[in-house]
């Protein structure tokens, strides 16, 4: 690409960066250092925080429970003064955001009809747009709210249509203001709602009728005090509610600052995302303290989408408010807040353990499943020295010994050919030694030399079809084989070469069940390696590892005249780890191929550039739509990951669809 084209595609994407958020929106919990009663310091300190927001291109921050004054208040929230200072207050803080492009939601007490409410304000551009009571008053304990404050249940009233308002508005500073829990706040990209600290420990938290009606996006104004073993249990509620609702979840409770009479509070503050900690910030911090996230509210709404119970009812009466703060002028094109794996198929180090017993324990019992109902006397697989048949091997193996077959009802056959190299051949039949299976070493060079001669095909045209001829031979001898010994062909193939169509129709493509259809090379690799490191050990190790080390390839061209591996499959179509990363976005969440590179170029910051990212994106996508005919005539095979290609039930695409 020359130097103008590069400069040009640079500049068009950070266009297309600067004039789309790809879905995400940028959420602050914090935690201002706050002094009991003292509404001119609380102020001072919030105010210090949405300055802070608003550099960072926060567009909602929400503040803890009764921030204004102090959750700690006592019996001074029936003093008139106490709710005088805070309407003060509010008035103070609502002036100090017009003109800022940021959504604040602050906690305060309100006087409403008589009845003390404890309330959520929404402030945007100098005006409050909506103020939602809380629901659920806890009254045990420590806490004896019901003492001073009044539920917002006591602000609906049952009518024609369920519950409706009985106080929809209230005056605030001249104006009417929407007023109840009832209430949901749209801005133009995304819809949020708010519960209050004990809302989310009832038994039936208001963010899931709020979800349900439309939120995308909980804020929790909390105080909750600091025991031990509470933190976990809170993040625990927290990851829980936002998978149950496929929300985020921003949570933001008081600091230290608060009396310390009865209990401590800690100000613990959360976002997740549909059952993801995205960020915890510390406790018990003496200083004013803020979290910053990203939410993918389009992730979000797929999650929502696929889920065909996550309907509206019809009970109940909500209503939309509408949001319009001032949008960003100048929004910062800069890497999000938020991590992205490069290795979404992948379990982090602590969970290792657990996910890669799952991913054998799921091979082995379909495995199982299978060879127990067709009554086969052997399993036949073709040895190659890679990855992929290492790791159906090692399923072969471990199925084997969980019916209590002897292994030799394993045929394991390695099939050389032009291009096979001795090092793949040597490890091939050292990992069949190694695991005791019967072995089967059948050279077809002769036979595709025949083939291709019957067909007037030179030997030394190195074409698809010299490739293929060898593919679909190996095939044959498997298959005949699986007839000669009544069994059935363990096919080999992953997950990643199904995405990208590198297989041979009617060749490596077909089996009889195909064992890693549903696991992405990544993770083929990493399981081997773990394998290699937790379950097997001397020479078996050995050969594992060096299997890991060698290219992936399928060993189709002739050998270099050193007799290596000429013929390296991501040379040709990409890095494997790119491809899964591209795989994962697309099945799992349908995202466009911009935000799959803008995500990407974070992911993988220090190795592609982007120039290689959408080369190499574009290759994937011609090469996913082009080979769904090899897809739709796969064999069974198990769903190991979250995603799957099987036509039966996971994806299902015409073969001869239009790429988009």
């Amino acid at each position: 690409m020359s130097k103008f084209i590069c400069i040009f595609a640079a500049l068009f994407f950070i266009c297309m960066i600067m004039n789309s958020n790809f879905g995400f929106v940028r959420v602050a919990a914090a935690v201002p250092l706050m002094r009991v009663a003292d509404t001119d310091f609380n102020v001072s300190q919030i105010k210090e925080q949405i300055t802070e927001a608003v550099e960072e291109g926060v567009e909602v921050i929400c503040f803890p429970e009764l921030s204004v004054v102090g959750y700690t208040c006592g019996d001074l929230f029936f003093t008139r003064r106490l709710q005088q200072n805070a309407l003060l207050a509010l008035e103070d803080i609502c002036a100090f955001t017009r003109g800022k492009s940021i959504i604040v939601l602050v906690g305060a007490p309100l006087k409403v009809d008589n009845n003390l409410y404890n309330c959520a304000f929404v402030m945007t551009d100098g005006d409050v747009v909506g103020v939602v009571p809380k629901v659920n008053l806890p009254n045990t304990g420590e806490f004896y709210e019901k003492r001073w404050f009044t539920s917002g249940r006591a602000t609906m009233e049952h009518g024609a249509a369920g519950l409706v308002p009985r106080i929809p508005t209230i005056e605030l500073w001249g104006g009417d203001v929407p007023f109840g829990p009832d209430l949901l706040f749209n801005t133009r990209d995304y819809c949020f709602g708010i519960e209050i600290c004990e809302d989310l420990w009832s038994p039936l938290p208001p963010s899931t009728q709020l979800a349900i009606q439309g939120a995308e996006l909980i804020f929790n104004l909390s105080s909750s005090n600091c025991v031990t073993g509470k933190n976990a249990f809170r993040r625990q509620m927290i990851t829980q509610q936002s998978a149950r609702v496929h929300c985020g979840y921003i949570y933001t409770s008081s600091g230290v600052g608060e009396s310390s009479a009865d209990v401590v509070f800690s100000g613990s503050t959360y976002i997740a995302e549909n059952g993801d900690l995205l960020a915890e910030g510390d406790r018990f911090l003496r200083r004013s303290s803020m979290i910053i996230q990203e939410m993918d509210v389009e992730r979000l709404r797929v999650d929502r989408q696929r889920n065909t119970n996550f309907t509206k009812d019809q009970h109940g009466h909500f209503r939309k408010i509408y949001v319009a703060p001032i949008e960003h002028q100048n929004k910062p094109v800069e890497p999000l807040h938020r991590h992205f794996s490069p290795s979404p198929f992948l379990p982090s180090k602590a969970d290792e353990d657990a996910y890669c017993s799952d991913v054998l324990s799921i091979q082995t019992s379909g495995l199982a499943r299978r060879w127990e109902h067709t009554h086969a006397d052997t399993l036949v697989v073709g040895v190659s020295g890679g990855l992929d048949s290492a790791l159906a091997l090692i399923v072969a193996v471990q199925t084997a010994d969980l019916l209590g077959y002897d292994r030799t009802r394993i045929l394991a056959v390695t099939m050389p050919c032009f291009g096979t190299s001795q090092r793949t051949y040597n490890n091939a039949v050292a990992l069949m030694q190694a695991f005791g299976v019967t072995i089967h070493e059948i050279p077809v060079k002769d036979m595709v030399a025949q083939h291709l001669s019957d067909i007037n095909h030179s030997l030394d045209t190195h074409d698809i079809t010299y490739e293929n001829a060898q593919a679909r031979v190996r095939t044959l001898v498997l298959m005949d084989l699986a007839n000669k010994y009544n069994g059935f062909v363990l096919g080999t193939g992953d997950m990643s070469e199904l995405a990208l169509g590198w297989t041979t129709y009617c060749g490596d493509q077909m089996s009889m069940y195909g064992i890693n259809a549903g696991v992405p090379k990544t993770l083929v690799r990493y399981m081997v390696r773990y394998a290699a490191e937790n379950i097997f050990s001397g020479a078996l190790r050995d050969v594992m590892l060096d299997i890991i080390d060698t290219p992936v390839s399928p060993e189709l061209l002739p050998a270099g005249s050193d007799g290596t591996i000429a013929q390296k499959t991501e040379d040709k179509v990409g890095p494997y780890e790119l491809h899964d990363f591209f795989l994962y976005y697309f099945l799992r969440y349908g995202f466009t191929s911009e935000k799959i590179a803008y995500m990407a170029e974070m992911a993988f910051e220090d190795k592609y550039t982007a120039d290689e990212i959408a080369h190499w994106l574009s290759v994937f996508h011609h090469r996913f739509y082009t080979q769904q005919f090899k897809r739709a005539a796969m064999p069974d095979g198990p769903k190991v990951v979250g995603v799957s290609l099987s036509p039966k039930g996971d994806w299902r695409m015409p073969s001869d669809v239009n790429e988009m």
